[in-house]
């Protein structure tokens, strides 16, 4: 693995065939399409339904966008799994695949676990892995999870494995807390994102390597813009235009609703496939939906069919 990845990365959507497999080409074509743009890819994330795909599923995703030729210093696969077979076999074949990182949840089932216990999960990992070249990403989103990554094991981590764990995700929505992350952690090389372009310029401002954001699926010119450009005079400005945009999306259920904008500027109705036990928008939330982006000039510009 080379340079640490930086920048704006987005959570892949994953499309799926009317018998709810993988749709390895229209994945390969959307993260070529995110590339172009600018984009990073940390697919197998949140709104990639990952936690929903099985782990052979994973890897063919993988697979699929380097054999393609994408470029794998551009990629943070997630890899985290509850257990630590899993976990470790997902992350060992990003890592032979070159990939950038791994962004990687905590084991998340069992609820209330000790920091200590969480450590010795990732040191397992990190010691079965045995690869120099790995690089971790640690995925903090207490809202979905119910288990997250606090300060103090980032610092535990961080002494025992100082060239393994890279970086955070926060997810948690709170500020406050990237802010702390970025104040405790950030002088000493550790990379933390938001996770979402709202908090974007505040993280670029204090230190931060970007975001990981589900609106990047569809937002993409636009929020790598604001990365590239946020030290110029209207950065203020890109950023609320970018909240204009991520508060629509919010309005709805997240992951359908990416693909029902997918859908829409694509003139492809199969990416409005989820697999269940998500549910697609229903037809009037799909129009409401379009008719807010459409109202707030939003577009997209380049998609695939």
């Amino acid at each position: 693995m080379s340079n640490r990845i930086k920048g704006v990365l987005s959570p892949v959507v994953t499309p799926f065939h009317e018998d709810s497999t993988v749709d390895l080409q229209r994945f390969t074509e959307q993260c070529k399409w995110l590339q172009s743009n600018g984009i990073g890819l940390a697919f197998l994330g949140t709104n990639s339904e990952a936690n929903s795909l099985s782990s052979d599923e994973r890897i063919d995703m993988i697979d699929a966008v380097i054999d393609a030729g994408l470029d794998p210093n551009g990629m943070m696969p997630g890899t985290g799994n509850c257990d630590l077979p899993t976990t470790v076999r997902l992350t060992r074949h990003a890592v032979e695949r070159d990939c950038a990182g791994v962004l990687m949840l905590p084991p998340f089932y069992y609820k209330g676990v000790s920091d200590e216990g969480l450590y010795r999960y990732f040191s397992e990992v990190i010691q079965r892995v045995g690869d120099e070249r790995l690089r971790i990403y640690l995925y903090h989103i207490p809202p979905v999870a119910q288990v997250g990554i606090t300060l103090p094991l980032i610092e535990q981590l961080l002494k025992s494995y100082p060239s393994v764990v890279a970086g955070v995700k926060d997810s948690s929505g709170d500020w406050s807390n990237t802010q702390a992350m970025l104040e405790r952690f950030a002088h000493e090389g550790f990379d933390v994102f938001a996770g979402s372009e709202t908090f974007l310029l505040q993280t670029l401002r204090a230190g931060g390597a970007g975001c990981i954001s589900a609106t990047a699926n569809v937002n993409a010119q636009a929020i790598d813009a604001l990365y590239r450009s946020w030290q110029g005079p209207d950065a203020d400005s890109q950023q609320k235009d970018l909240d204009k945009i991520r508060q629509i999306f919010q309005r709805f259920p997240m992951i359908p609703a990416l693909k029902s904008a997918i859908s829409h500027w694509s003139s492809n109705g199969q990416w409005a496939r989820v697999r269940p036990p998500l549910m697609a928008l229903s037809q009037e939330q799909h129009r409401d939906l379009i008719g807010q982006l459409q109202d707030a000039g939003f577009h997209i510009r380049g998609l695939n069919k």
